[in-house]
């Protein structure tokens, strides 16, 4: 008996080492597209969440149940609005995970979820989905709808990653008498008289000047669009730097301050993570991406890895359009020198490197990013690094 618990002790001691020196696991990311083009069945509804911009609200999430009908079910949507189906069919995104197995084990028979609908902050009490459980059979149905109203019901689960996403085919559309209320169409927006007077006249007058950027944007903005403009001390400071960028890098870095969707301040808080531009479309071969997340108190910071910028007042918030003022002009890493993760105190013998800003649009400094991402990994390799010392030396001891 003592052999085989040295034995098993030894195992473990091992199996913490290995596992300390194994890379962590990267938190998996799903895209809907993807999935949902595997099966014919569903295009309508895949080539609505593309349209309706509602596809990169599903793959920012964490965790997501996303409701699919075949191509037959979503001909009831054919008389709506886009913007309405967009409406309707954030009724079809809860907020939570629903896999096949969580379904099967509803307590009490059922239970109520918040939808993408109801996190607008512009639906009220719509917007959560009833789901029930029924002689063996499962039900949804949006608390608002009306008397003759059918729930659409449980047809098979198409894809599931536990605990992060399921995608559900359901029977039919779900009826919401909030979501299918007509939407009126975006009132004219004059950007550059909208910027001038709100915090963002020089973003406004660079804007203006580029051809290229201003038609984008403006292209872009009644069918979903959110823009970041620095304030004017914002762009004062980061002028000279801005008169020395090539044509091409001028205008992907105002580009870089649009996102082709919509976000109310609401959904930039709870919707942290990867945002792509308007610059992104723009150049097939550079990422042009930033990271939203959430700051000290209410604040919410855009990082590029070369600046964080900081939220101060809301422009416009108009669904499908929303500006927002921020304290700092936009830095892409793939115009800038990122910025270096903190470290410890360098060793003896060794200078440390001045990082730069660099202005030339056709380059790009790929071991930047490296460096920030290890910069970031480093806590977790050496928390589990101790964990498994830790453990080994317990096992051992215990062996002796």
């Amino acid at each position: 008996m003592a052999i085989v618990r040295r034995s098993v002790l030894l195992w473990l001691a091992l199996t913490a080492v290995a596992m300390a020196a194994a890379p962590a696991a990267a938190a998996g990311k799903h895209n809907i597209t993807t999935i949902l083009a595997a099966h014919k069945e569903y295009s309508k509804f895949n080539e609505m969440l593309s349209k309706t911009r509602l596809a990169n609200d599903i793959n920012r999430r964490q965790t997501i149940t996303v409701l699919c009908v075949d191509n037959a079910a979503m001909a009831a949507l054919d008389h709506y609005s886009l913007q309405t189906i967009r409406h309707i069919l954030q009724t079809h995104i809860l907020v939570d995970y629903y896999g096949e197995k969580k379904l099967d084990k509803l307590a009490k028979g059922s239970t109520q979820s918040s939808s993408l609908f109801q996190e607008t902050g512009t639906s009220g009490m719509s917007g959560y989905v009833n789901i029930t459980r029924k002689g063996g059979k499962v039900e949804f149905m949006s608390v608002d709808a009306d008397d003759t109203a059918k729930p659409s019901r449980f047809v098979k689960s198409v894809k599931e990653y536990p605990y992060d996403l399921a995608v559900l085919q359901v029977s039919s559309i779900i009826s919401s008498a909030e979501a299918e209320a007509p939407v009126p169409p975006p009132a004219p927006i004059d950007l550059v008289d909208l910027l001038s007077k709100k915090h963002c006249k020089s973003f406004a007058a660079l804007l203006s000047a580029n051809a290229d950027a201003f038609r984008a944007v403006n292209e872009t903005k009644d069918n979903g669009l959110t823009l970041f403009c620095p304030v004017d001390a914002a762009v004062a400071a980061f002028s000279p730097a801005f008169k020395n960028l090539t044509a091409k890098a001028k205008t992907a870095i105002l580009l870089y301050h649009a996102v082709p969707d919509y976000f109310s301040l609401q959904l930039l808080k709870s919707n942290n993570g990867k945002v792509t531009t308007l610059a992104t479309a723009s150049d097939a071969k550079k990422d042009y991406s930033f990271d939203v997340q959430n700051g000290k108190g209410e604040a919410v910071v855009l990082e590029t890895k070369v600046v964080d910028s900081k939220i101060t007042a809301t422009v416009a918030d108009m669904d499908p359009f929303a500006c927002y003022a921020v304290d700092k002009f936009l830095k892409p890493k793939e115009l800038f020198k990122v910025a270096e993760a903190p470290a410890p105190a360098p060793e003896p013998g060794k200078k440390k490197s001045k990082a730069a800003d660099g202005g030339d649009d056709d380059s790009s400094d790929d071991s930047g990013d490296e460096t920030s991402d290890k910069g970031h990994a480093a806590p977790a390799v050496l928390a589990r690094w101790f964990t498994a010392a830790a453990t080994a030396v317990a096992a051992l001891a215990l062996m002796g």
